[in-house]
């Protein structure tokens, strides 16, 4: 299955619901158990009773917590109808050829996962999940990227306070986008999930058929294929700029694959050897330490 390049723009208020409060309150440096404030209601009785919950010990930082969604929730708000948030994707033929990926005709390597989770699992590879070549039968995966107004990281920029807040939303609303988009393309596009009826906490949860590793995730920890993306869906689109090495800007910006395989889930690609960096490199059609240089963090030592 194959669809053109679609771009789609999202306000705030359409992406709400879907950002994940975890990852939010983590980036403040605050543990899970605060996030659930995001899922009581907003009267000072609820919010009483859900510090009460709390240990005396914990009950100020829990204090800390209210407020903080309080102000990120006001200034969500604020920012509504003035900064909108931006998705491309595009469904490709695919299939897989060893290690790597054949998408619309583009070769796409991958890297194969290194460490078991225990002694008879297989080491896996993204590729795993998508038909051979040898089979003559050709299959899908998508591709997406997302991204925030790009006047939005300069807001308030003469409060500190204030502008932390915009950068860690940001982040949130980016990845708010691509959980929203993944819902719209498993149903109505794709349509392989065209039932699919989860509630918001079942898709932060990840409950849904199917995986979206992001560029730079465990997955697929090379950023440096984002170049190869930009190639298949033109993330220029929807104002994404790559740096010479890979990154995206905006910083709040987000990039990768849609898989629909049932037994498709996620893993690590973990710690790879010499030998694997240079067939990597060799599939890449790039030099062994340029490559090296994008994958430091799973280099043995």
């Amino acid at each position: 299955m194959q669809t053109d390049i679609t771009v789609t723009t999202y306000q705030l208020h359409d992406l709400a619901e879907y950002i994940n409060w975890i990852y939010f309150f983590h980036a403040w440096g605050f543990q899970p158990r605060f996030a659930t404030v995001s899922d009581i209601h907003g009267c000072p009785a609820c919010q009483e009773g859900w510090v009460s919950r709390f240990d005396e010990t914990d009950r100020a930082k829990a204090r800390e917590a209210i407020k903080l969604y309080r102000d990120a929730r006001q200034l969500l708000n604020e920012l509504d109808g003035r900064y909108p948030v931006y998705a491309v994707y595009r469904l490709m033929e695919a299939n897989s050829d060893g290690d790597n990926l054949i998408l619309n005709g583009v070769h796409f390597p991958l890297l194969r996962q290194q460490t078991r989770v225990h002694a008879e699992a297989p080491f896996l590879c993204l590729s795993d999940f998508v038909r051979p070549l040898s089979s003559g039968i050709p299959d899908t995966v998508g591709g997406f990227a997302t991204t925030i107004d790009e006047r939005m990281e300069a807001a308030y920029s003469n409060d500190d306070y204030q502008q932390l807040l915009v950068k860690t939303l940001g982040e949130r609303l980016a990845e708010a986008a691509a959980e929203k988009i993944h819902e719209t393309v498993r149903k109505e596009v794709w349509k392989y999930a065209p039932d699919e009826q989860l509630s918001i906490r079942q898709l932060l949860n990840e409950e849904y058929q199917g995986i979206r590793p992001a560029v730079g995730y465990p997955s697929l920890p090379d950023i440096s294929v984002s170049f190869l993306l930009d190639e298949l869906i033109d993330m220029k689109r929807i104002g994404i700029r790559l740096t010479e090495n890979g990154m995206m800007q905006p910083h709040a910006s987000v990039c990768g694959l849609m898989f629909a395989h049932p037994a498709s889930r996620y893993f690590a690609v973990g710690k790879i050897d010499e030998e694997q960096l240079a067939d990597y490199a060799r599939r890449r059609n790039l030099p062994t330490d340029t490559i090296r240089k994008y994958l430091t963090a799973n280099l043995q030592n």
